[in-house]
């Protein structure tokens, strides 16, 4: 098709109310035929549209724009997710059920999706992540914030100085330039077109100290994902996991009284394990204050090649529990998970012929989820309730307040929600650590601590304006409320573990940089 044409129909397009995708293709069709011309494709329709909107040529047409955008769902939750692997490095486990593949990050299979990108460009940082900001881009994803997830095995083990150079050249893909320190990678981050708001690493529970805290808060770091696999010391001692229940615990008080968001890795059907104490050990994880993760990923185990328990499955010692009794399993969980707790993930992205035994569903959350529907109930986590873009009277949001122990402290959950807390729409995850308790960080001693703070639906490109979600000043007025609780409940200060991108939001609220938190006083009228 010429470019004529090519503007000829976005412009018809971007007049009509086309709502679904069925007649979105219908429109196009009709066009192609009319003139004679193959169909075009979304990607470059949507290219056709920018060009024009950026010309003034057109109007804006969100509805449009959404039904352009390739798998959409990757920005629904208000931000672009970014994730990269780092370089094959040795492990400190020995765990069973970690595949070992040769010249492969451990616990990682070559075949895997994110693993093939990274095998692409070598593992290199900054062409991994130069790479997926061009993949959302060209699929019709707005990438102004971006959350950076460094995967590979266990961050603290890799030498600092490998630590520093990769998520150097991580802010300076975002940046578009290359920068002499990580200092000022973040100084320029803060005004860059890709913005870094949030940044997580993933790490073992026994290799999490006071001092890799301290070094990830200097990198950028928000937020940690930890493999805990199951609290229970003789399932981990059984798996060879190299630690205990106890380590788990110092792990999560450390991060959270550093104000860390926390992800626990979750495997069922380990060896040694039971669906009875699978489930019982889960509901543990909300009861018990030593743990309280943030959010969660379900890794139900599975037996591949170049791990231990293949050798176990193969001799008849292990035996993965049957497709309806992990199904149930899975079912009884997602009801037990708090209104606080986000499901990240059910399973691993691995390859249906790399699983030589345990779950073969692929689409296993719709699966459990149109199950809840036929019960007649639901999962109540973050991530089921999302507003993405659904319908829903925003002017008719309501505040909520969550309050919980956790590590030595209370915990309160601040959302925007409707009526029926069955959407949400934004929240806020405040700290209040015990007025006794000793900081291992001075800059954030005896201060209230914003840990997350988040706002749903579409990610809006900065400073832009509209009737998103994300227009509505969610985020200030749940600023203004955990201020207010913490000045109520006797803090001078309040701390902010801001994502570098997300700065600059924050000193507009007359917060300031100390140290790497933005803190505020509260004794100022």
């Amino acid at each position: 098709m010429d470019t004529n044409l090519d503007n000829e129909l976005i412009e018809k397009l971007a007049k009509l109310k086309v709502k679904n995708p069925n007649r979105l293709n219908k429109a196009k069709r009709n066009f192609a035929n009319k003139h004679r011309v193959g169909m075009i494709s979304n990607a470059d329709l949507l290219s056709i549209y920018r060009k024009q909107l950026k010309a003034k040529k057109i109007k804006q047409n969100p509805e449009l724009e959404l039904l352009l955008t390739k798998r959409k769902v990757r920005t629904m939750s208000g931000v672009a997710p970014v994730a990269v692997l780092t370089k094959p490095y040795k492990c400190p486990g020995k765990c069973a059920f970690c595949p070992d593949e040769k010249a492969m990050p451990k616990s990682y299979l070559s075949n895997e999706p994110a693993v093939m990108r990274a095998i692409l460009t070598q593992f290199d940082p900054y062409k991994q992540v130069t790479a997926r900001i061009r993949a959302l881009t060209d699929n019709g994803h707005n990438t102004d914030k971006i959350e950076l997830i460094i995967m590979g095995g266990t961050w603290s083990y890799f030498p600092k100085q490998y630590q520093s150079w990769y998520i150097k050249r991580c802010f300076d893909a975002c940046n578009r330039r290359k920068c002499k320190t990580i200092e000022q990678a973040h100084q320029w981050n803060e005004k860059a077109k890709h913005r870094i708001v949030a940044l997580t690493v993933e790490t073992r529970p026994d290799y999490v100290t006071e001092k890799d805290i301290i070094y990830w808060r200097k990198l950028g770091a928000t937020k940690v994902e930890l493999g805990i696999q199951i609290a229970d010391d003789k399932v981990l001692k059984k798996n060879d996991r190299g630690h205990d229940v106890q380590e788990i615990i110092k792990a999560t008080t450390l991060l959270r009284q550093a104000g860390f968001k926390i992800a626990y890795h979750l495997m069922p059907n380990l060896p040694g394990s039971t669906p009875a104490k699978d489930l019982a050990v889960f509901k543990k994880l909300f009861s018990n204050e030593g743990f309280q993760p943030d959010l969660i990923k379900i890794y139900p185990t599975v037996v591949t090649k170049n791990s231990k328990i293949f050798e176990w499955w193969q001799k008849g010692l292990y035996k993965p529990y049957k497709e309806k009794t992990l199904f149930e399993l899975l079912l009884k969980m997602k009801l037990a998970v708090p209104e606080y707790v986000r499901i990240i993930r059910l399973i691993r992205d691995i390859p249906k012929e790399s699983i030589e035994a345990g779950n073969q569903i692929t689409n296993l959350r719709e699966a459990l989820q149109t199950e809840l529907k036929n019960q007649g109930k639901r999962c109540r986590c973050i991530r089921c309730r999302e507003i993405k873009d659904q319908k829903s009277n925003i002017k008719k949001a309501k505040l909520s307040i969550i309050k919980y122990k956790a590590n030595q402290g209370e915990e309160q959950f601040l959302q925007f929600t409707n009526t029926k807390k069955d959407k949400l729409f934004a929240f806020l995850r405040l700290r209040l650590p015990n007025h006794d308790s000793k900081n291992f960080i001075p800059e954030i001693q005896d201060c209230a601590m914003i840990r997350e703070i988040h706002t749903y639906g579409k990610l809006a490109p900065i400073h832009s304006k509209g009737d998103s979600v994300q227009h509505h000043g969610f985020g200030t007025k749940l600023v203004a409320q955990a201020e207010k609780i913490a000045k109520d409940n006797g803090y001078s200060k309040i701390a902010v573990i801001s994502g570098v991108g997300v700065r600059g939001y924050y000193k507009r609220l007359r917060y300031r940089l100390v140290g790497t938190y933005m803190v505020k006083s509260l004794n100022n009228k």
